[in-house]
């Protein structure tokens, strides 16, 4: 498979203080990536760098072959929840409609065909009954399969996912990581932050290890050796934290 996502000695910085630094590695089209790493590794400032919404000091990344902002609308994003105003007043429907916007030429407005391609969206995600309803009324797992349809609606090629079970129930859990695989299998790239880690050889192929610089990019089964854990966590407490071992 061809590379989709190129990412050669990218370096952040915020307030100059160092968030990633001499980050490289490469994504092969229809991958199931996981980026894992304890807090304040730099995981989600990775994928916002990787898309341009934040600046880079150094390096290059290129996403099927381009810059970003030559192919921004084959990339689709969902935020982490704690990112969106769920009081903003906006029905589900709606919200997913905007996934059709960068396919529409400059000022013009959805039509039945986008309003119906939206719905159909909602279906895969297990949320049409809810079209109606104003998005901040849904719990956590509903909104984020909204969001996830929203991502889908847009018909990108790549897609980046920030803690998207972060807040979620079980059954969306289920739903969401089904649906990832589906993409997956339609030749879709799939990056996703990722921070409990006692599913990551159930939900993915390939683990990115980060603390703030690169750690291990490979198999989960190679990322997840104890050595190379060691070098990205340091307090095995943190691990285990991550794994979902209760210390108490």
């Amino acid at each position: 498979m061809p590379n989709v996502l190129n990412v050669n000695n990218l370096n952040v910085s915020y307030l100059g203080n160092v968030a990633l630094t001499n980050i490289s590695f490469q994504v092969e089209q229809g991958s199931l990536v996981g980026i894992i790493g304890p807090n304040g590794a730099g995981k989600s400032t990775l994928i916002k760098a990787l898309m341009d919404l934040i600046p880079s000091e150094a390096g290059k990344v290129e996403i099927l072959g381009n810059p970003v902002k030559k192919v921004r609308k084959k990339i689709a994003y969902v935020p982490q929840r704690n990112d969106i105003d769920w009081d903003f007043p906006i029905l589900v429907i709606d919200a997913v409609l905007i996934g059709t916007y960068p396919h529409l030429g400059l000022f013009k407005r959805p039509k039945k065909k986008q309003r119906d391609w939206a719905y159909e969206c909602l279906k895969r995600v297990g949320m049409e009954e809810y079209s109606k309803r104003q998005i901040g009324e849904l719990s956590g797992g509903q909104q984020q399969r909204v969001f996830l349809a929203r991502a889908l609606a847009q018909q990108a090629d790549v897609f980046f996912l920030d803690e998207p079970f972060v807040g979620v129930d079980v059954s969306s859990e289920n739903t969401i990581i089904h649906i990832l695989k589906e993409m997956q299998k339609e030749g879709k790239t799939i990056l996703v932050v990722h921070h409990d880690l006692s599913k990551a050889n159930v939900y993915f192929d390939e683990l990115i290890l980060l603390n703030k610089e690169l750690i291990a990019k490979g198999e989960v089964r190679q990322v997840l050796d104890s050595q190379t854990i060691q070098k990205a966590y340091g307090n095995p407490l943190a691990f285990m934290n991550d794994m979902g071992v209760n210390q108490a």
